[in-house]
């Protein structure tokens, strides 16, 4: 690994990635190896997950293509030298900020979306100029070994290299010197990746999880407000780390609430066969999962299949915020329910908590919506919608406290991976005194006056 990264460093002093045209290749390059592929990283998902194509594009492909293309349409704007302006004090002179690379990064990727979670930071870190190595996780095996094989055949690895492997490797990893570490995945691993980049000054991106909350208000359009929150839940087997993952539903709409989710999930029909579900990703998580359903308090839903590793949709109610399956973030397709007197109580439970990296309000009420989104802090979130903040670029999309730290897509993502270098560029012509020995009543008087401070 030290040598891969002192390469990869060689290559950064080039200054070949400085040049704007040389990145926009880089990503055309990178955009055509993926359409060009798209039935070999099918094919891997499918093996992985029993993904079916159609969420594979919606929810990976369709993502990365839109964030090449407006990138390569606005990277030379975002690369910019952008003047700002110039005090008094330091006339006559021009002021800017160039935008400039940081370096050799490190982006180390997520199981639940491989392609997207793994390239999404890696498009970004070559659109500012760094040079990439991508860390994709071992859990989803045949998405890693993919990315490995069209990264590392198609592209010099001083410039981009996918480097696969276990624990090892990525401490391996870990113990190098890196200009920029990406992490996504749990708090626990953020932790050990934040105190390894600690130890070299190393700045982070990290985009962990949480208890995401779904409030559910009485004056919402409840009908839409279960269609919406049905599909981002068991979206990828809930599998998501901005699904909800869990709802406050005020207690006046508590049963009704409860008996259009049933019919929801019911007639979407969720399965591998219909090509709208997934397998839970491996039998350590599917046990996990299954150690968290009560059976007690299941509303709708509970059944398991060992063998093919899938989880039924399933609901849980009576659920308080002391049980097991509130004590951790989910990840899987149970929903816990839990009913609310007030909007009050239900507020100060959350923030009893972390913060979490989503939150989701329905409501039609202008009020109960302000309310929610000044007191609760969370990473990003939606009002009468659920996960579909992820898909407007023009969002940050990052956590805070616990669910994260840093942002990226769009031009988020530029700047997540750039430094912002300040100039101040003086003329020559004049050379006013009033800095210089020796000092002054009358000069204090003039830098307080040109300062405007008395």
């Amino acid at each position: 690994m030290k040598t891969l990264v002192g390469d990869q460093l060689a290559f950064f002093n080039t200054n070949q990635t400085k040049d704007i045209g040389w990145r926009i290749e880089q990503l055309k390059k990178l955009r055509n190896l993926l359409k060009t592929n798209e039935t070999l990283l099918y094919q891997a998902i499918y093996a992985d997950f029993k993904k079916s194509e159609f969420d594979t594009f919606t929810t990976e492909l369709s993502i990365l293509y839109t964030e090449i293309d407006e990138t390569i349409d606005k990277v030379n704007s975002w690369a910019k030298k952008k003047k700002v302006k110039t005090n008094l004090l330091n006339f006559p002179a021009t002021s800017y900020i160039i935008p400039e690379p940081l370096g050799v990064t490190l982006v180390i990727g997520a199981w639940n979306y491989p392609f997207q979670l793994s390239l999404l930071p890696a498009i970004a870190a070559i659109a500012a100029g760094n040079t990439v190595i991508v860390k994709p996780s071992e859990i989803a095996s045949e998405c890693s070994k993919v990315m490995a094989q069209l990264i590392n055949n198609h592209f010099n690895p001083e410039f981009f290299k996918v480097v696969e492997g276990g624990v090892a490797e990525t401490t391996d990893l870990l113990a190098q010197r890196f200009d920029k570490i990406f992490f996504t995945g749990s708090v626990a691993v953020g932790k050990i990746v934040y105190a390894a980049a600690a130890k070299h000054l190393t700045p982070v991106t990290l985009e962990l999880g949480g208890k995401s909350p779904a409030i559910i208000a009485d004056d919402c359009n409840l009908k839409i407000t279960v269609k919406r929150l049905v599909w981002a839940k068991f979206l990828n087997a809930g599998q998501t780390c901005i699904a909800p993952d869990y709802v406050l539903v005020s207690k006046k709409l508590e049963q009704s609430f409860l008996e259009l989710v049933k019919k929801e999930i019911e007639s979407q029909y969720f399965s591998v066969q219909n090509q709208n579900y997934v397998q839970i990703i491996n039998s350590r998580n599917l046990k996990r999962l299954v150690d968290l359903i009560d059976k007690e308090k299941v509303y709708h839903g509970g059944t398991v299949d060992e063998q093919a590793r899938i989880i039924e949709p399933t609901i849980l109610h009576n659920v308080t915020f002391e049980d097991k399956v509130m004590q951790e973030e989910i990840f899987g397709p149970i929903l816990p329910v839990i009913a609310y007197h007030s909007l009050d109580d239900a507020i100060a439970k959350i923030k009893a908590g972390e913060k979490p990296l989503s939150c989701y309000v329905f409501t039609s009420d202008a009020a109960i919506k302000n309310k929610l989104l000044t007191e609760i802090s969370f990473g990003s979130g939606a009002v009468n919608e659920s996960l579909m903040q992820i898909a407007n670029s023009h969002l940050p999309f990052g956590g805070v406290g616990e669910s994260g730290m840093g942002a990226y897509h769009g031009e988020h993502g530029f700047r997540a991976f750039s430094h912002y270098k300040s100039v101040l560029e003086k003329s020559t012509l004049i050379e006013p005194s009033l800095k210089y020995f020796p000092h002054s009543v009358k000069k204090l008087k003039w830098i307080k006056w040109i300062m405007g401070v008395s």
